[in-house]
């Protein structure tokens, strides 16, 4: 991509303290491109810009950070785009508050991509990153990017997901787009830098602050036709996407889970609020239209209802989660006999073990 020529004064607007991205807005709309901002006098500006960030404008500081970004703007596959810019998606220029830069790595391509945003929780169950990994190639397969935000649980699941169809997957950072968080997932954004694309809005060097990730979470939702959240518990951040979306006019979607598990009350609330029902990928194409399944494996819930005839220990557990002395009670099996064909299932990826010795059965893929 080449580089707005502009670039340096994009940069040293967005980079100075205290000059927020309202003020930077107003700029904008009053004086034009960054150029002729910066070209104004000190005292046409001060009445738009608070007077610390006036006096951080033209610091050293400020100055340094420019030269910095823009040294690492010069590196393979990395790439500041601005909202001027050609690449800049046209999906966050319908939100409210787009940010004017975003910082990026990997195949910017992908900005100009329909995107499908798939969020949960970070504690999820392994039949929740299961269902995320599914809906997520299955999606991506018929021409969706999948957008999420590199947390583990669900969103790693979707990444995985995204990689592994046509489309591929953005990852929406809470820091810089040089600093991997959480690092357990320095792995996942590795493939995603080279196969796909990281994403923020956040300058280089910006640590995962608490207040960055709600910020975070309307690019993903805004990048996104729609919304799928696949296990939130109540208190989730993953409903404020959700919300975020629904704000932004995107649809949301929601997979309803068993009534006994906290992963599936945030669901269950925002199918109670409007949220579609779905239960296959299949769902979520015929809703958005446009889109359809190219040649994908069949989704999570075809697998279920095939495996309903299942006969064994499979058949007494249902699909919410169990423990041993009521498998016991429904098969009619010694407790050693039901912890060895656990076991057995377990080590064939058919069953999880859950805390509290609790078993959930599992739809293999």
């Amino acid at each position: 991509m080449t580089p707005d020529p502009g670039l340096a004064g994009w940069l040293q607007l967005t980079l100075t303290p205290g000059l927020g991205a309202a003020a930077l807005r107003g700029l904008l709309k009053q004086f034009g491109l960054p150029e002729k901002i910066l070209a104004s006098s000190r005292a046409q500006l001060s009445a738009h810009i608070p007077s610390p960030a006036l006096e951080a404008l033209d610091s050293p500081s400020v100055g340094e950070a420019v030269t910095r970004t823009l040294a690492w703007a010069g590196g393979a596959g990395h790439n500041v785009v601005t909202m001027v810019d050609d690449a800049y998606p046209k999906a966050l220029l319908e939100i409210p508050d787009p940010p004017a830069v975003l910082y990026a790595v990997g195949r910017v391509d992908l900005l100009q991509r329909t995107g499908f945003a798939i969020v949960g929780s970070r504690n999820a169950s392994a039949q929740g990153e299961q269902n995320a990994e599914t809906f997520a190639k299955a999606l991506s397969d018929a021409g969706l990017v999948i957008i999420s935000g590199l947390a583990v649980g669900i969103d790693a699941a979707a990444h995985r997901g995204g990689l592994a169809g046509a489309a591929s997957t953005i990852a929406v950072l809470g820091t810089g787009v040089d600093i991997v968080y959480p690092r357990r997932n320095a792995q996942l954004a590795a493939s995603i830098a080279e196969r796909g694309l990281l994403l923020s809005e956040f300058p280089l060097g910006s640590a995962p602050l608490a207040a960055h990730f709600p910020r975070r979470n309307r690019l993903i939702s805004g990048l996104g036709s729609g919304c799928l959240v696949v296990e939130a518990a109540l208190a989730s951040g993953s409903l404020i996407t959700a919300r975020t979306a629904a704000d932004q006019g995107r649809d949301v979607f929601a997979i309803p889970g068993s009534i006994h598990s906290p992963l599936s009350k945030g669901c269950h609330a925002l199918i109670k609020a409007g949220a579609k029902l779905v239960e296959s990928a299949d769902d979520v194409l015929n809703e958005l239209g446009g889109f359809r399944p190219s040649g994908y494996a069949s989704t999570t819930a075809d697998r279920t209802r095939a495996g309903d005839s299942e006969v064994g220990l499979l058949a007494h557990m249902g699909h919410d989660p169990v423990d041993v002395d009521s498998l016991c009670l429904r098969a009619g099996l010694s407790a050693d006999q039901v912890s060895s064909e656990l076991l057995r299932l377990e080590l064939d990826g058919r069953v999880a073990a859950l805390p509290g010795g609790l078993y959930q059965r599992l739809d293999k893929g």
